[in-house]
């Protein structure tokens, strides 16, 4: 590949090729069990060819495509494992690496932005991209005053190819069903869509990382590297080490699964508290665990990154979350059901029995109902099939519930977030977090006139 493929019909000729090659390959299976091989292997086969050819389309794509296939991949803890299973290696394979961004090209966008002596500004700068992302490339490379960096560089071109990928996405959501069954793909490719400008703007990306940067400073759970340089298609930050988050999903320890789970926890209830910003983009590429201290002793740390897409939460999470999350582990329906009301979650025009709705969302809060709870897929997919099954109580109720703009985004990212903690498998203390972090989760007592006068 000569460069990020841009011409419309290139593209739509890519993104087409997806559900026709399903549909071929489908024909195809069906003349394999007229020849006698049994539906098990041959669905088998099916499965791992649609996979194997979708992300390579995607990944070859970058833009809208490659961003869409991350957006997939924290939700594929969600699917039964005989369909899950053949996708697991390559979404894998999207969170971390594609196609690189010829070098070419790459000195050409740095002598735009920088000067035409960029390279003065650096002691040294790897050519060979260390990762790739939706829409843009990180080199590795060391700053003038010594600091190693990352070096983000975006591709040219890139938000008329993430646009042209999204809307076609959109035409074909339809058709792509059968490449991830169970999942509604319109409302997530439209959420994708609304964040475009925003995820293009390394300005933007450039102050919430900094705010998250200055705020996690001398934290001893979470780092963020701090911002060096910033210019338009640039973003140049402070390197950090560390094991990929995808890699402690396949091949860590325990006690590894356990300790990122807890901390990318932390950081999901912790950051809007303490930034008024919520990390919008939680797939596992975007995260890597960390030793302790430079001697590799002492607990592992999260180190966060790409801060392109964040929800502005100048108060933090919103209180009513943490309301209704207490007074549904009460079992108060009615209060329950009357917040939902009020936060627009239950139209006007509909009515529904409390007692089902606190039933409908007790299931899901269960990781809050204890001290400590293990995320598993197998959890997930419950969770999912209740949910999704047309002939299930629970799936009945929820078409009936409203999702309001304001908490669109924080209801995504938790539920991406919780997917990447059930891939972890790990056992994390959520309600520790909730207590720690959640307005509204604890029950403040009222000031009394005693407490009052104690103070003063």
């Amino acid at each position: 590949m000569s460069d990020l493929p841009r011409k419309a019909v290139t593209r739509t000729a890519k993104l087409a090729a997806l559900p026709l090659g399903f549909a071929g390959r489908a024909t195809w299976g069906l003349g394999k069990r007229i020849v006698g091989e049994s539906a098990e292997l041959v669905g088998r086969e099916l499965q791992q060819r649609t996979a194997e050819q979708m992300f390579k389309v995607l990944g070859e794509l970058k833009g809208g495509a490659m961003k869409f296939g991350q957006a997939l991949s924290v939700f594929e803890s969600a699917l039964p494992e005989e369909i899950a299973g053949p996708y697991r290696a390559a979404l894998t394979k999207l969170q971390e690496a594609a196609p690189p961004m010829p070098t070419r090209t790459v000195h050409s966008v740095l002598a735009e932005r920088l000067g035409s002596d960029w390279q003065d500004l650096f002691e040294e700068f790897e050519d060979k991209p260390a990762a790739a992302a939706s829409i843009g490339q990180v080199h590795r490379g060391v700053w003038h005053d010594g600091r190693e960096v990352a070096v983000k560089v975006q591709y040219p071109g890139a938000g008329e190819a993430l646009l042209s990928d999204l809307n076609q996405l959109s035409r074909f959501a339809r058709l792509l069903g059968p490449l991830i069954p169970g999942m509604d793909i319109k409302p997530l490719i439209a959420e994708l869509k609304d964040r475009v400008s925003e995820e293009l703007d390394y300005g933007l990306e450039a102050q919430a990382q900094q705010a998250h940067a200055d705020e996690f400073a001398d934290d001893p759970d979470v780092v963020v590297p701090a911002v060096v340089h910033q210019c338009e298609q640039v973003l140049i930050t402070e390197w950090i080490d560390g094991i990929p988050l995808s890699e402690v999903i396949s091949d860590g320890t325990e006690e590894q699964r356990n300790r990122a789970g807890q901390l990318l926890a932390r950081f999901l209830f912790s950051g809007p508290a303490r930034t008024g910003l919520l990390h919008a983009d939680p797939h596992p590429g975007n995260f890597r665990l960390l030793p302790g201290d430079p001697d590799g002793e002492g607990e592992c740390r999260l180190g966060v990154l790409d801060f392109g897409t964040v929800d502005r939460l100048p108060g933090g999470l919103p209180t009513p979350i943490g309301d209704s999350l207490r007074m549904t582990l009460d079992g108060d329906a009615d209060a329950v059901y009357e917040l939902l009301r009020e936060e627009g979650f239950v139209k006007e025009s509909i009515d529904l029995e409390p007692d089902a709705v606190l039933d409908y969302l007790l299931p899901i809060i269960e990781p809050a109902q204890v001290d400590e709870f293990t995320f598993t897929r197998g959890w997930m997919r419950s969770q999912a099939g209740r949910v999704a099954d047309p002939r299930s109580p629970a799936y009945q109720l929820g078409k009936q519930l409203n999702l309001p703009p304001a908490y669109l985004l924080i209801h995504r990212v938790t539920l991406s977030t919780i997917g990447v903690l059930c891939q972890l498998g790990a056992t994390v203390r959520l309600r520790e977090e909730l207590e720690e972090w959640l307005p509204g989760f604890v029950l403040e007592e009222p000031i009394t006139e005693e407490d009052s006068a104690a103070e003063a």
